[in-house]
């Protein structure tokens, strides 16, 4: 299994020493099993490194939460209306098990890059890396793959979401049922054990 530092470099493609220079200014903080870190309506401009556990993403409609995002070890996680406006967030971000992660403040950070052009281009590719993701995700659920293509694309990209994260939490990201997405799960597990 990778580690957190080996996650974080290869998913935003960075050099392992200029992280490490990162994390010497950041400060572990921790929460536990359902926690909110950031809660709708608070201003938070903190910029996290997730060190172990899981993080999601979600909003309410009509008493349901509807799951936007998963982070684990090795990604970055903040509320892009208070980091980038330092407005309110519009959604809330909830440990979804006992996590560890790295917290530095905006005020801070954007300290670390104006006085150094290596970490400012660190900060940009982190940024890049998340613009893009967003992106993917919002075309991915814009043009139709099915409920069963998203699932087999968070297993390969995400399996250690599929250990951690209750079934419910899932099924609000793929925008299915969690009686749904057992369906496809079982018809997942039958293929392969005929293959």
């Amino acid at each position: 299994m990778e580690t957190m530092i080996e996650k974080f470099c290869k998913k935003y493609k960075l050099p392992e020493k200029t992280l490490l220079e990162l994390l010497s200014h950041m400060t572990e903080v921790r929460f536990g099993k359902g926690e909110l870190v950031i809660k709708e309506g608070e201003r938070n401009t903190n910029f996290y490194l997730l060190k172990q556990g899981i993080w999601r993403a979600y909003y309410l409609t009509d008493g349901t939460e509807n799951s936007l995002w998963f982070v684990g070890p090795g990604e970055a996680a903040f509320s892009s209306w208070g980091y980038v406006n330092g407005e309110a967030s519009h959604v809330n971000i909830e440990s979804v098990n006992d996590t560890t992660a790295y917290c530095i403040g905006k005020a801070e950070l954007e300290n670390l890059f104006a006085h150094s052009i290596e970490m400012a281009n660190f900060g940009r590719k982190i940024f890049e890396r998340e613009i893009l993701s967003v992106d993917n995700s919002t075309i991915a659920y814009g043009s139709p793959p099915t409920a069963k293509e998203r699932y087999i694309t968070l297993m390969e990209e995400n399996p250690e979401l599929l250990q951690d994260v209750p079934l419910k939490y899932l099924a609000s990201y793929l925008y299915i049922t969690p009686q749904s997405l057992s369906r496809i799960r079982a018809g997942l597990r039958h293929k392969k054990k005929g293959s």
